[in-house]
């Protein structure tokens, strides 16, 4: 590897070498751990960031260009065919801490340009027949994990209620494993109404609650277009959006489960469970 002065080219990238975790020159990276600031800093600059090598690459793969690269030494060789002719910021693991506010064990992050979202009738065009429809998640985590949940079980894709948190702040992409990429979503402008835009693509709409009086997902009749909709972390599915829904279904508990006074599950858990029952051909 070659030595490397400020903006000295390597082989297959131009890697500037940083010393100061002040430097303004890394201001698309600082503070990844305050959520208010990083909404600000992002939705200002049009930026979401990257972490680690294999989330990076599914990033580019999706289609996001990259405004730079910050790591340590021990990614480039790693890294050198995504960061081809990238803007490169070189920094020791202090700095990089220092920088984001935690320790950074994938060492290596890319700031992102954001594309545009479809509207939400271009997306159900193309989403096939099982989507999933989140209202007001406000979890990223959560919200990462449906993402794989989804990925993994055959989800078309993903509909987003205006309040939801965003799927490419930083936790919900780590947690994702980059599902967040790979399964096409889009952002309802209109909360009130926005279900009935999804019944018009030929969507039924089946509102997943804990209420076991509800007909049992595995006993309700999936033929067509089927969209299930997730309520959010406390208070699941709003009111509204229960009476809009074409059915209300239930996840059944155990007996037992009720003994224990354990009457749901966490959303993430009932997401994974409902979207496997999704897969059900009739």
């Amino acid at each position: 590897m070659c030595g490397a002065g400020p903006g000295r080219p390597y082989p297959w990238a131009v890697v500037i070498p940083v010393e100061d975790a002040d430097d303004p020159r890394l201001s698309d990276y600082m503070r990844l751990r305050d959520t208010e600031l990083r909404k600000s800093v992002e939705s200002e600059h049009g930026l979401f960031i990257a972490e680690g090598e294999k989330v990076i690459r599914r990033a580019i793969g999706a289609g996001h260009p990259v405004r730079s690269v910050l790591t340590t030494a021990k990614w480039l060789d790693v890294l050198a065919d995504v960061i081809e002719g990238t803007t490169t910021y070189l920094v020791s693991d202090r700095v990089m801490e220092g920088v984001t506010g935690f320790r950074v064990h994938r060492g290596a992050l890319a700031a992102m340009e954001r594309t545009p979202l479809p509207p939400v009738a271009e997306l159900l065009a193309d989403a096939g027949p099982r989507i999933l429809v989140l209202e007001d998640l406000v979890d990223h985590g959560n919200v990462g994990a449906i993402f794989r949940c989804a990925a993994a079980l055959g989800v078309g894709a993903i509909v987003l209620a205006p309040r939801c948190a965003d799927p490419l702040y930083r936790r919900a992409v780590k947690v994702s494993m980059g599902a967040v990429f790979a399964i096409p979503y889009a952002r309802m402008t209109d909360w009130h109404g926005g279900l009935a835009e999804i019944r018009a693509a030929g969507y039924r709409l089946l509102a997943l609650t804990p209420d076991q009086s509800a007909v049992p997902l595995d006993k309700v009749p999936l033929s067509g277009r089927v969209a299930l909709m997730l309520g959010s972390e406390g208070d699941g599915l709003s009111s509204h959006w229960l009476r809009e829904a074409d059915q209300p279904v239930c996840i059944p508990m155990s007996p037992r489960a009720m003994d224990l006074g354990v009457d749901s599950l966490n959303v993430v858990a009932a997401a994974a469970i409902a979207c496997h029952g999704l897969l059900r051909e009739e």
